[in-house]
């Protein structure tokens, strides 16, 4: 018995160690594959300060509605990047979504062609985001729902959906959709840089993961009633209950990855580190998918909604790997996450700074994240995200001013 205990035990080391040794190696091949120091930092240093948002139009309340040819409205966006480059900024971050591909590639690309269009004459650059783990996870292309009313980003759709995010074969399909974009714009100047995924493992705030009581209260405000067949649509835990998200996210990571550099693009790729409770300057302590999108990501991008003093430590932090910082989400007002605290610290470090939100429409994030939980009758005193009304006002003219200024003084 002891004999066989001590083979066990062998066994198991070595197959720890061949498991150990083998992700080491692929972090390394990830390292030789990414743009040398040199390379990025010369690319960054023919950059301006990059200052700008999230953008999606106010008529849209998630990246289906706002990219359908049905939806897609040319005027509104000319309107609404008019707003964004009077105000200083230069580039912006846009999401796509594989079901686009799947319903109509030529027709796709076409409409991101005249979005970018549309961007370059405002003199805006587009960085575009592939995949995203936030919010609901089975999306749907056609009509989308509105908004639960007072409630935060309430149709955010997750790219792919849970029906193939949760089959490693079936991830294999997403392969034409990123490679086909990535082949159409690869040289194209208007492209900043290619975000690969957003906040990849994400469970996200939302429908999936507060009481059913609460779900199909909220939902039956739109005409939506939830019932026990379609439940898992509007429930992380039903689609996963053995919590493997980030293991199937690390999988499609990699292949967009590898299906990003076979195409080698002009441009460099990032995807943005975001947990937040870790030191993300030791390597050793970060999971598995943190690591890679360290080793992986060309130019290091992060996502914070701390205040000034935990932003000044995570950009410590960051600086160990010795590689320009975009910080491609920020903003949240309540939770002293400001224009006023932050701008500033990005700005002194030439980091990119792309806040959450422009105009306040359908998406509703003026609300903040506990509006899931809480039941709100009327605007908050203090908007979440967002910075204009609809009819393009400032939510406050001091905070406008403070941004163009703070933009026009890199200049002077």
């Amino acid at each position: 018995m002891k004999n066989n205990h001590r083979i066990l035990l062998g066994i198991t080391f070595i197959t720890i160690l061949i498991s150990c040794n083998t992700n080491k190696k692929y972090n390394q091949t990830q390292k030789s594959l990414r743009w040398t120091e040199n390379k990025i930092w010369d690319w960054y240093k023919d950059q301006p300060w990059l200052v700008g948002t999230n953008f999606i139009t106010s008529s849209s309340i998630n990246q289906l509605e706002f990219w359908q040819e049905e939806t897609f409205d040319l005027r509104l966006i000319e309107k609404e990047l008019k707003l964004s480059s009077s105000i200083g900024m230069n580039t912006h971050r846009v999401y796509l979504h594989d079901l686009l591909w799947q319903q109509d590639s030529i027709g796709f690309l076409e409409r991101i062609d005249k979005f970018l269009e549309i961007s370059d004459k405002n003199g805006i650059k587009t960085m575009l985001v592939f995949f995203d783990d936030v919010w609901h996870p089975v999306p749907k292309l056609g009509k989308q729902p509105q908004p639960i009313p007072h409630v935060h980003n309430s149709g955010w759709v997750q790219s792919p959906g849970a029906k193939i995010l949760y089959d490693t074969l079936s991830q294999n399909k997403l392969k034409s959709y990123v490679k086909g974009v990535v082949s159409k714009f690869s040289n194209d100047s208007r492209i900043l840089a290619w975000d690969l995924y957003n906040e990849p493992g994400q469970k996200g705030i939302s429908s999936h993961n507060i009481p059913k009581e609460r779900a199909i209260e909220l939902y039956r405000k739109i005409g939506i009633e939830i019932t026990d067949n379609n439940y898992s649509s509007f429930n992380l835990s039903e689609i996963d209950p053995k919590d493997k998200k980030q293991e199937y996210t690390l999988s499609l990571l990699k292949k967009t990855v590898k299906w990003v550099r076979q195409v080698n693009p002009s441009q460099p790729i990032t995807t943005a580190i975001y947990e937040w409770d870790v030191d993300w300057g030791k390597m050793s302590n970060l999971s598995e998918l943190n690591k890679f999108i360290l080793n992986s990501s060309d130019i290091i991008s992060f996502h914070s909604y701390a205040a000034k003093k935990e932003v000044l430590r995570k950009v410590k932090e960051l600086k160990n790997y010795n590689r320009p910082l975009l910080c491609t989400e920020y903003i949240a007002r309540e939770h002293n996450s400001t224009f006023e605290d932050i701008l500033p610290i990005l700005k002194e470090n030439k980091i990119a700074a792309y806040n959450w939100g422009f105009v306040s429409g359908k998406t509703n994030t003026i609300y903040p994240w506990k509006s899931w939980d809480s039941t709100y009758t009327g605007p908050p005193n203090k908007w979440h995200h967002d910075i204009l009304y609809k009819n393009g006002e400032p939510y406050s003219v001091d905070e406008i001013e403070f941004i163009k200024n703070t933009i026009s003084s890199v200049n002077e």
